[in-house]
């Protein structure tokens, strides 16, 4: 194993064997050895897709900034969900519902942050990240007007900054 893919492959394997421990409930050594077998392959061939960099120090930082977009996120589909109860439970709710699909270009660049500027989106009731490209162009269903207002707006902002795209 190369020097540059040991970070990459111990970050992920504990990340990975922790939650393991932690879902599993199993604690005999048949569960453990099976984890940690399981855990390896994994973080093997996807250690590189979590942590791409092996810079720990710009890692940690780009970690604990996504950390505080979280509750952010949280936030933003607590909003998202009582917008679609409000258009739901609307006497005139087919008159509000306008489904569309908006097409944007964002400003990320790299495959870790459009992607999570995808799921984002996908995550908030109200929209569907339909397609993204490589270039950042991005295809998203929104089911009325308001929710299609935002886009990429904040969202984009945030993500930018956690990942230290500016």
């Amino acid at each position: 194993m190369k020097k540059k893919r040991i970070y990459p492959f111990l970050l992920t394997f504990l990340i990975m064997f922790g939650l393991w421990i932690l879902l599993s409930g199993r604690f005999d050594i048949f569960h453990l050895i099976l984890g940690i077998i399981s855990c390896s392959i994994v973080a093997f061939f996807s250690g590189e897709l979590l942590f791409p960099e092996s810079k720990t120090k710009d890692l940690l930082r780009t970690w604990m900034r996504f950390i505080r977009y979280i509750p952010w996120l949280l936030y933003q589909i607590f909003l998202a969900n009582l917008r679609l109860m409000y258009l739901t439970f609307h006497p005139k709710m087919m008159e509000l519902i306008d489904p569309k699909i908006i097409k944007f270009r964002s400003r990320l660049k790299s495959d870790l942050s459009l992607v999570t500027f995808a799921n984002s989106i996908t995550l908030t009731p109200g929209t569907i990240t339909v397609y993204v490209s490589i270039d950042g162009d991005f295809s998203v269903h929104a089911i009325d007007k308001e929710s299609s207002e935002d886009l990429p707006g904040e969202m984009e902002d945030r993500i930018v900054r956690v990942f230290g795209e500016e």
